[in-house]
C-alpha cells in the first residue's frame, strides 16, 4: 500500500444536516492529504441533501430513496467510494486536523483489519468514551468501552489490540471488505459494527485501538439517549446477534439469560418509572424473531 493511500470518509445523514455540516467543516481543514468525502442521506424526508450538497460542494452527497438504517446507509457510500481505506465516521463526530494520520499507519501494519481512535465526548471533551473494548461476554451480552466516563490523563495512550472498534470512528480497507464482505444489514441500528468485528477477527484479522488518533462524539444526536427506538433495536439485535455468532451451549444460555433474566428485570423497570413506549418496544423486539430465520449466519 503507498505511504497516503486515498481514504474514502463515509458518514450518513439522517434529518441532522446542520450536525453532519460541522462535521465536514471540521473534515475540511485536516492535514491528511489524500481523502474523498461521501455524506449518504439516508431518507431525510426535507432538503437535507440539497442543503449539505449547496453547502459543501467539495463532497459527494448520496441521496437515498429509502432508509436503510446505519449499515445500509453506510454500505450505499461504499459502491460509490474509491479509496484503499474506509473510514465510516458518525455524522455526529468532529475530529482534530491530524486525526487521520495514525489511523492510516496503523492500517498499513501486517494483518490489521481495523481501527478506532480514542473518542472523547464532545460536550465534555477532556472525558473518555472509547479507549478500546473488552471481549464481550456470550452470557449477558455485555462488554464495556475502556476509560468510558474517565478524564483522560493519559492513561491510554499505548496503541494495543482490542475486542472491538467503535461503530461512531472505525477504518478498514478494501481488501479486508472484499474478503469477509460488506455490513450486515439486517440489524438496521445497533450490534453492526460487533458483527463485522467478529468476522474480521474469524478471518485472521486484528483490531486495533489507536490513540494517537482522537475524535470527538456529540452521542446519541439521531436517537436520543433513551428512545423506545433505541430500546426496541438494542433488545432485538441482541438476540439476532446470538444467532448469528454463537451456536450450541453458548447460544441457548445467551438466549436462556436474555429471556429468563434481562426481559423480565427490563420490564420490572418500565412498570416502575412508567415506561409503557419501552415495553412496547421491547415485546415487539422479541416477537420480531418468530418470523426472522433467514437471518441465521452460517459460517
Amino acid at each position: 500500500m503507498e505511504r497516503t493511500p486515498l481514504v474514502s470518509i463515509i458518514t450518513v445523514n439522517y434529518k441532522q444536516a446542520d450536525v453532519t455540516i460541522a462535521l465536514l467543516e471540521s473534515l475540511k481543514r485536516i492535514t491528511y492529504p489524500n481523502i474523498e468525502v461521501l455524506v449518504v442521506d439516508n431518507a431525510s424526508g426535507s432538503n437535507d441533501a440539497a442543503k449539505i450538497a449547496e453547502e459543501e460542494p467539495w463532497v459527494q452527497v448520496i441521496a437515498s430513496n429509502e432508509n436503510l438504517g446505519f449499515a445500509g446507509g453506510n454500505n450505499l457510500g461504499l459502491l460509490e467510494s474509491k479509496g484503499a481505506l474506509l473510514l465510516f465516521l458518525n455524522n455526529d463526530i468532529e475530529v482534530p486536523v491530524d486525526f487521520l494520520e495514525p489511523l492510516v499507519a496503523v492500517m498499513q501494519e501486517d494483518k490489521v483489519g481495523m481501527a478506532s481512535p480514542k473518542i472523547r465526548f464532545y460536550y465534555h471533551p477532556d472525558t473518555i468514551q472509547y479507549a478500546g473494548s473488552t471481549p464481550l461476554n456470550y452470557l449477558t451480552m455485555r462488554n464495556q468501552a475502556i476509560g468510558y466516563a474517565e478524564v483522560d490523563e493519559g492513561q491510554y495512550n499505548i496503541p494495543q489490540e482490542t475486542a472491538f472498534a467503535h461503530g461512531a470512528a472505525m477504518i478498514t480497507s478494501r481488501e479486508v471488505i472484499n474478503r469477509v464482505g460488506e455490513m450486515f444489514e439486517g440489524y438496521f441500528l445497533y450490534y453492526e459494527e460487533l458483527d463485522w468485528c467478529e468476522r474480521i477477527k474469524k478471518a485472521g484479522y486484528r483490531i486495533m485501538y489507536v490513540p494517537e488518533s482522537v475524535v470527538f462524539h456529540k452521542e446519541s444526536v439521531s436517537t436520543g439517549k433513551q428512545s423506545p427506538l433505541k430500546t426496541y433495536y438494542l433488545n432485538r439485535n441482541r438476540l439476532l446477534f446470538l444467532r448469528r455468532n454463537t451456536s450450541g451451549v453458548t447460544r441457548v444460555a445467551g438466549v436462556a439469560y436474555f429471556l429468563g433474566v434481562a426481559v423480565p428485570k427490563r420490564i420490572i423497570t418500565t412498570l416502575v418509572y412508567r415506561e409503557p413506549n419501552h415495553r412496547k418496544a421491547l415485546v415487539r423486539s422479541i416477537l420480531w424473531h418468530l418470523n426472522s430465520k433467514r437471518y441465521e449466519y452460517t459460517t
